[in-house]
């Protein structure tokens, strides 16, 4: 109360926005970082407030991916702390299967987001000791703006809120087919027949074009740099659980140099085919860029049956082509971009201690999920579900500890004013 008291006294405090104190942390995101967040403090007893830009929970996954995508890794280590799949769930849950996982998830525990609310700012205010979030509702009915003061922040927007779209000479200026980021990509039925270009070469570009190929469309897939190509499987086990139960007993080195003894038995030398490796193995690239290595799920077989041709770097594009840096020219119908994500969050959060300047903890894993005064990261450490969800539990975890001691520290004080009460009256 004191700190609220000190807030009101402050010369910027007269600020026309609706005013609202949250008894707990703001967490900002209702993906499955916020989610799972928001899920921990529930079990820790302490309440929370959780703001999304969106109208849903989940909008990247609702709004911004292809049908045919399903989880590249095992189910149980992409569920969310405290409540597993179902157990009718296939190993690798398609896109409605994991929505519809989440929904039950925000039912089951209870967090219904304030949806509509984009963060404009975010600032620890240093006279109060208090967290003031600004927000602007999307919403068409209301278009307010509101101020949420807390004493804790979760930034739970995570690595992918802002698709990356490079830059390329004539592209938007002179070409004249359709181009779209593969966050608007849905199916490939609209291009069957068409030429197709897809700008990228991670997981999001192999399994695009191989949705192409499967449509019968004519896709041409760019490679500027090398790439980890590894079977999503291995004998019937995730190439995943097989690096990790590795990296348990032997140095990292040699788990890479198994790894790609296992995919060039599996896959065969995929260099012939314009997909060169990179110096460094695929888990210290990991370890060490966090670029995640492409699980296979059928787009080698499409390149090697050339129904997915691999192209070197662009040089510009024309009305219905594009020049490659090898002097080709390709006739298109269409474009592509399958160039990723990025971090939000310095576009929003005034600070500069935690997060650095691409939007990522400065701090390395494990303690990339802790900040100060208050400030917390869920879903930051490159290391998928499976990493949002221990950040969840630590950030619970400390939330809860002090709540439960100042908790306990108000009901004394209570207890005491109680007794002397009794005694006055008496």
């Amino acid at each position: 109360m004191d700190n609220m008291f000190r807030l009101m006294g402050s010369e910027d405090f007269s600020d026309r926005r609706r005013c609202i104190w949250v008894n707990g942390p703001v967490i900002i995101g209702a993906g499955p970082s916020g989610l799972a967040t928001a899920a921990c403090l529930r079990d820790e007893g302490v309440p929370f407030v959780v703001l999304e830009r969106a109208e849903c929970i989940a909008s990247l996954w609702q709004k911004r991916t292809y049908d045919r995508l399903k989880l590249h890794l095992p189910k149980k280590v992409c569920q969310l702390p405290k409540m597993p799949f179902p157990e009718d769930y296939p190993e690798y849950p398609t896109k409605r299967q994991f929505i519809d996982y989440l929904e039950s998830y925000a039912t089951r525990f209870n967090i219904n987001p304030q949806f509509n609310e984009c963060v404009q700012s975010a600032r620890f205010d240093k006279t109060s000791g208090l967290w003031r979030i600004k927000t602007s509702s999307s919403s068409a009915t209301s278009g307010s703006e509101m101020e949420y003061i807390c004493r804790w922040l979760v930034v739970a927007t995570g690595e992918n809120a802002e698709r990356v779209v490079p830059e390329i000479d004539g592209l938007t200026t002179k070409f004249n087919g359709e181009v779209i980021h593969s966050c608007e990509y849905k199916s490939g039925e609209k291009y069957r027949g068409k030429r197709v270009l897809v700008v990228g070469c991670g997981n999001s570009g192999m399994e695009v074009s191989l949705d192409l190929a499967n449509h019968n469309a004519n896709p041409s897939m760019v490679v500027r740099s090398s790439v980890h190509v590894l079977p999503r499987e291995i004998l019937g086990k995730s190439s995943f659980e097989i690096s990790m139960m590795l990296m348990k007993w032997l140095p990292l080195w040699l788990v890479d140099k198994l790894l790609l003894i296992l995919a060039w038995l599996i896959l065969g030398n995929l260099t012939k085919y314009g997909l060169k490796r990179p110096n460094m193995g695929p888990m210290e690239l990991k370890v060490v860029t966090g670029k995640t290595p492409v699980l296979d799920i059928g787009a080698m077989e499409k390149i090697k049956s050339g129904q997915v041709d691999i192209v070197p770097g662009i040089k510009r594009f024309s009305r219905n082509h594009v020049e490659l840096v090898d002097g080709q020219i390709l006739d298109l119908d269409a474009v592509v971009l399958a160039t990723g994500y990025r971090s939000n969050v310095p576009s929003w959060l005034q600070e500069s201690d935690m997060f650095s300047k691409n939007g990522f903890p400065k701090s390395p894993f494990p303690s990339a999920w802790k900040g100060k005064s208050g400030l917390y990261a869920a879903g930051f450490m490159r290391k998928g579900l499976a990493g949002a969800s221990a950040d969840a539990v630590n950030i619970a975890k400390d939330i809860g500890n002090v709540w439960r001691e100042e908790t306990k520290r108000v009901q004394k004080i209570r207890t005491r004013v109680g007794h002397r009460r009794c005694i006055s009256i008496a």
